[in-house]
């Protein structure tokens, strides 16, 4: 298995959560359906930087293409249901973190052997998956909780993200690492 990290993608991700933070902690009684279209608009973003990502790299597109098909749904789904419930979208939020919580602490467990700092990573997916987690067990009450939550959320994971993708700049322009399958026994 292949995981291939580009520091463009990583520092537009990173950017991408640092907007959508900063917009939301700037305008916290941001109604549920403008925050709906902004956590859509982002996942999108992030989404297509993980396909682009994924179109660039020769080996490693099928977790750059998991995470990118998987950030589009959900960015669609978003855009195009924008009544969701507040706890709905607790729950989108919740699974989208999870999921991609865990994917970045695989890839940081993954990228210790290529960078320093790869603990940027494992604990931005840490934080990450530890968020959706919350969002399932005890879901806030009240849609000013839940925007502060999300915005410090964001800005900390997008910090974390520019700080690998710092660390991928000054390394390497890419890295392409994963778990190669030993070769076959002799006959």
């Amino acid at each position: 298995m292949e995981l291939s990290l580009n520091w463009r993608s990583v520092g537009l991700r990173g950017l991408a959560a640092v907007a959508f933070g900063i917009i939301i902690l700037v305008w916290p009684g941001i109604t549920v359906t403008a925050l709906v279209l902004l956590f859509g608009v982002f996942v999108l973003v992030d989404g297509f930087s993980h396909l682009i990502a994924a179109f660039g790299v020769r080996e490693g597109r099928g977790w750059q293409f998991f995470e990118g098909v998987a950030g589009v749904v959900i960015g669609v789904i978003t855009l195009v249901w924008p009544d969701v419930t507040t706890l709905a979208l607790l729950y989108i939020i919740g699974a989208w973190a999870v999921i991609l919580g865990a994917l970045r602490i695989f890839a940081g467990i993954q990228l210790r052997k290529e960078i320093t700092g790869e603990w940027f990573l494992i604990v931005g997916g840490a934080l990450q998956v530890i968020f959706g987690i919350i969002l399932f067990v005890a879901p806030v009450s009240g849609a000013l909780a839940i925007t502060w939550l999300i915005g410090f959320f964001s800005l900390l994971v997008g910090m974390l993200l520019l700080g690998v993708a710092w660390r991928l700049h000054k390394t390497h322009t890419s890295v392409d690492v994963g778990i190669t399958p030993p070769p076959p026994a002799p006959a």
